[in-house]
């Protein structure tokens, strides 16, 4: 084999998936939600996670990031982990409380935001302390 053709059946290998990951942390502002949102779009697209699954992910962020922000005390921290198969949404504020969900009516104008993570992500939990609310969506492997 040639030193270029070991180069170009090299580039072909799919390369081994590596962690990807940010934390970002935002002072409890009604601003915070839109740079989260933000943020989030930014990193899925650099990591190739596209389309209805992007939107629900970005949704997710949104809700849990709205949870901090009007239930939660302190500053909002954001950490998203994208592993293999596998991206790991972490929201976490001040309040040891844990976020839990509640019914809403159909007259009521919030209240839906755990109800929509809990449909959209593959399961989701709140940390021992309370502190922290945190979700899984499943990524499929893309095909070559």
């Amino acid at each position: 084999m040639s030193p270029a053709t070991a180069v170009a059946s090299a580039a072909t290998k799919a390369l081994p998936q590596t962690s990807r990951v940010f934390d970002v942390a935002f002072v409890s502002s009604p601003t915070c939600v839109r740079q989260a949102r933000r943020i989030t779009r930014a990193f899925l697209g650099l990591w190739n996670v596209n389309g209805e699954l992007a939107e629900n992910i970005v949704l997710a962020v949104s809700e849990l990031v709205t949870n901090a922000f009007e239930h939660g005390t302190g500053d909002v921290g954001l950490r998203i982990r994208y592993l293999d198969d596998e991206l790991r949404i972490e929201v976490t504020d001040d309040n040891p409380t844990p976020a839990e969900l509640r019914p809403s009516g159909a007259e009521d104008v919030s209240g839906r935001g755990l109800i929509l993570v809990a449909v959209l992500a593959q399961k989701w939990g709140v940390s021992k302390d309370g502190r922290t609310t945190w979700c899984v969506f499943r990524v499929p492997a893309r095909r070559s």
